[in-house]
This record gives structure tokens, C-alpha cells and sequence, in this order.
């Protein structure tokens, strides 16, 4: 993989997750937090074609941000809420009550978006306790489901319908596991998890996952705190668990989150990286960390 786009700004570097292609070709993303005593990050719209990047900042920490069906404005998942921002202005207005009611030091972390709405999870600030919410947000009504108590870093999520409602695979950072639920979004539950993938064989963390090139694929990125020469980036088989294909990000061993983009030339790979919790010794040794990277052009 090659950079696609370096950051300016160590700020913007720091935590940069959720990729999503948005109209004419850009791809938003969201800076979580824009250095390690900052409580505040930004909601980013890149365009890759002119090397552009158009940086909003928000009143807190995004995990997440979709794009709607209005121009300009997105849903963000917004240190304890959904919020409905603007992007022109960046007028920001509450979509759900307060997530992790009675439990301390938990933020929204990463979600994917659903005909119904999202589902999204939290994160344990201190990443020591189980503590942190799973949840259903459903757009109809404004109503939040708790889902699950007991996440330390939930991250990467896939959703695909079927005849019974929706299968959702889900990773809790933590756990190096993929599991499946299936969401009832009318009943606002989930069924127990099922373990898909084991992946505690790894040395590193599985953080982002979107869907793959096959129907029964999800690729995962994967963070590694290590001093090693490249991150990686695996496609995986959901139903044999086998490995289907491996991507080396060089220089950037702290890769968050990927995403299908539909390049001028055919589908790529594109992966988010982050310079998060580096020193200053090991930050000059990877001036690439923070960086968007892209594959070549990707065959079936």
C-alpha cells in the first residue's frame, strides 16, 4: 500500500478512524481525539482526487460519522450521544439520550449504519474494565436500545440482511475475537454471540472491519503498539475462517480502519493509521504513522 494522504498536522494524525466514501468520490473520517490530553476531535472530508482535506472541529471525541441522505450533514457518534451535525457550520443537535447511563470514563466508539439506524458500541477510557455499552439506535422513533454492559473497546462492526431481520459481527478489541449476534431491530435485542474467528494467535489487535470482497468475507485492520516495519490489514472468510488475503501498510504499524473505496480506477483498499500513544523517539521513527493509505487497484 502506498499513502494516499499525510496529515498536516500531528493533531489530525493522532486518531484518525471510520473511513466512508461520500458523494463524488470523497471519503469522511473522523479524528477521535486530536492528541493524548485533548478531549476534542473533528469530523474530516477528504477528496482524494485534489489531495484536500476539510477538517471540522466538534465539541468532544467522535467514534463514528455517517453521512445521510441531506447534504452537509452527518450522524456522529459523539462522546455520549448520536448527534445530527452540519458540516457547513458545524451546528450540532443531540439524536439520542445519553448512552452508559451510571457508568464513568465511557465514550462512543465505533458503529456501522443500518436501514433502521446504527449500531454502535463504547469504549472503557481507562481500558480496564468491562463496563462499556453495545447499542441499537433506531432512527424511526429516536429510541436506545443497550444491547450488551460489558464491552472494554468495542470496534469494528459488519451488518448484512437477511430473511430474518440482521446479522451483525462485531469486535471487541480486547477479546482478538469476531463474533455474531442477530439483531431483532423491532424488538431492540440481540441474540447471545457466537464466536467466528479466533484470532488470539496474533500478535497485534483487530480494531476496524468493514465487509469483504465475498459475500461471506470482512476485512480487518489491525493495530500493533510494536515497533514493527509494517501494519497489516487481512481479508478473512467468515465461514472457514481462512485467511484470504494479507495487506502490509509500511511505516504504519497502528492501522484503525479500513474501507472499500470505489476509486476512478476501480475498487481499492483504503485504510486509516494512527500516531496514537507514540514518543517522541518512536513517532520520528514512522513520520508516516497518521497517514491514509490506499492499495492497488483490487481484483474480485
Amino acid at each position: 500500500m502506498e499513502v494516499l494522504w499525510q496529515p498536516d498536522s500531528d493533531s489530525l494524525g493522532y486518531l484518525p478512524e471510520g473511513p466512508v466514501e461520500c458523494s463524488r468520490g470523497r471519503i469522511s473520517w473522523v479524528a477521535i481525539q486530536h492528541g493524548p490530553e485533548d478531549s476534542n476531535g473533528s469530523l474530516n472530508l477528504l477528496d482524494p482526487a485534489t489531495g484536500t482535506n476539510r477538517s471540522l472541529a466538534l465539541p468532544g471525541r467522535p467514534g463514528f460519522a455517517f453521512p445521510t441522505t441531506e447534504p452537509d450533514v452527518f450522524l456522529v457518534g459523539l462522546e455520549r450521544r448520536v448527534q445530527r451535525v452540519r458540516f457547513s457550520d458545524g451546528h450540532c443537535r443531540a439524536e439520542s439520550d445519553e448512552v452508559d447511563v451510571g457508568v464513568e470514563n465511557t465514550i462512543i466508539n465505533d458503529g456501522i449504519a443500518i436501514d433502521e439506524g446504527l449500531v454502535f458500541g463504547c469504549k472503557d477510557l481507562d481500558f480496564a474494565e468491562h463496563k462499556a455499552g453495545l447499542y441499537f439506535w433506531r432512527s424511526r422513533d429516536r429510541r436506545l436500545f443497550r444491547l450488551r454492559d460489558d464491552q472494554l473497546c468495542s470496534n469494528g462492526k459488519v451488518a448484512r440482511r437477511d430473511s430474518d431481520g440482521w446479522l451483525i459481527w462485531d469486535i471487541d478489541s480486547p477479546t482478538k475475537t469476531v463474533v455474531k449476534y442477530r439483531l431483532d431491530p423491532v424488538a431492540g435485542t440481540l441474540s447471545e454471540p457466537e464466536i467466528v474467528l479466533d484470532l488470539t494467535g496474533l500478535p497485534f489487535f483487530p480494531d476496524g472491519m468493514v465487509a469483504g470482497r465475498q459475500e461471506a468475507s470482512v476485512i480487518i485492520a489491525f493495530y500493533n503498539p510494536e515497533a514493527v516495519e509494517a501494519g497489516e490489514v487481512h481479508e478473512y472468510d467468515l465461514v472457514s475462517g481462512d485467511r484470504l488475503a494479507t495487506w502490509l501498510v509500511p511505516g504504519s504499524p497502528q492501522v484503525t480502519c479500513p474501507l472499500l473505496w470505489q476509486s476512478p480506477t476501480g475498487p481499492r483498499l483504503v485504510v486509516t493509521t494512527a500516531a496514537e500513544n507514540m514518543s517522541v523517539e518512536k513517532r520520528s521513527q514512522y513520520p508516516r504513522a497518521g497517514a491514509m493509505f490506499v492499495s492497488d487497484p483490487l481484483q474480485g
